[in-house]
């Protein structure tokens, strides 16, 4: 098994108090997997990606562990995590396009990435890469400002992944793209599983219908806990968390005229995080919510390999 997390909890300090982004979460992601980590804006995802490499200097490690192959991962200790980063677990950043830096040719810059994280310069391998993400080795000669925003995007899918990880976090690495970019990326990182660059993935997204494609299962969160995981044809086909499945009817189906089916959001708001409610986090905007609810319900396996946190599924 590659993952496992354990009760992580992780708060950001505020004037206002702590806002509780991740408050405990346990799951697994198995050698080989892809999975797909979805849920809307203020859920929690991004927060859970960059805990597992420790890159936010404002996250407060409050308690719960991940191992990774065997060996704890330092995820409360910025320093200690730098031997693990990039080597063993990598970040594909939000907002990729603008991560590399623009007074450097690409080239010369990984170079000094590489440098930094104790790495020989490995010119041929780079271009070998390159070449594998459909880009011609002459962008190493050139500035970021020179590249496209899919390029760019695929150059730092290359960079994130040049040390070989076991784990790759890919952030949101789809939402400023053309559709037809789009589709390049996901198939992108689809090929570095199933070439072995790196041994599994987890893809932070607020879009379903997009991970679909490429994950193997997908995990959706809520006001910073679990509400579902399970694969990905039974989260689209037959989710059984009532936030879970109001997500998916929010989704256009191809062939539908919604002149007569209107597509329907999910009425009301997120809670706060700063005084998240007790009991289940999404009961003031269940249709399903009744008494028990104000007790908060285990995240607890319905069937092998999906796991729901609702009193109406157990």
């Amino acid at each position: 098994m590659t993952l496992k997390v354990e009760d992580l909890r992780v708060y950001y300090r505020t004037l206002k108090g702590d806002v509780k982004a991740l408050d405990g979460v346990t799951f697994s992601l198995a050698d080989g997997e892809i999975m797909g980590l979805a849920g809307e804006s203020g859920s929690g995802k991004s927060t859970l990606g960059k805990s597992l490499i420790r890159l936010d200097g404002r996250m407060r490690h409050i308690g719960g562990s991940a191992e990774l192959d065997g060996k704890d991962l330092p995820v409360g200790d910025t320093h200690a995590m730098n031997p693990f980063r990039f080597h063993e677990v990598s970040l594909i950043p939000q907002y990729a396009m603008s991560a590399m830096n623009p007074t450097r040719k690409i080239g010369r810059m990984v170079d000094e990435l590489l440098r930094s994280r104790g790495v020989a310069p490995m010119r041929q391998e780079l271009e070998r890469r390159v070449g594998l993400v459909g880009l011609s080795a002459d962008v190493l000669d050139r500035y970021p400002i020179e590249l496209s925003g899919g390029m760019k995007q695929r150059m730092v899918m290359v960079i994130s992944t040049l040390l070989n990880p076991s784990l790759l976090i890919a952030d949101e690495v789809t939402s400023a793209l053309d559709v037809s970019s789009q589709k390049a990326v996901a198939k992108t990182l689809l090929e570095f599983r199933d070439r072995d660059l790196v041994k599994s993935m987890i893809v932070v997204t607020h879009d379903i219908s997009l991970v679909y494609q490429i994950a193997d299962t997908i995990m959706v969160m809520y006001a910073g806990k679990l509400a579902e995981k399970a694969t990905a044809d039974v989260i689209v086909s037959a989710p059984r968390h009532p936030y879970t499945q109001a997500l998916i009817s929010s989704l256009p189906e191809v062939g539908v005229r919604y002149e007569e089916r209107r597509l329907q959001g999910i009425p009301g708001r997120p809670p706060s995080l700063l005084d998240p409610p007790k009991g289940c986090r999404f009961r003031s905007r269940c249709p399903l919510a009744f008494e028990r609810c104000a007790e908060e319900p285990p995240f607890a396996e319905v069937a092998p390999g999906h796991s729901v946190a609702c009193w109406k599924a157990v």
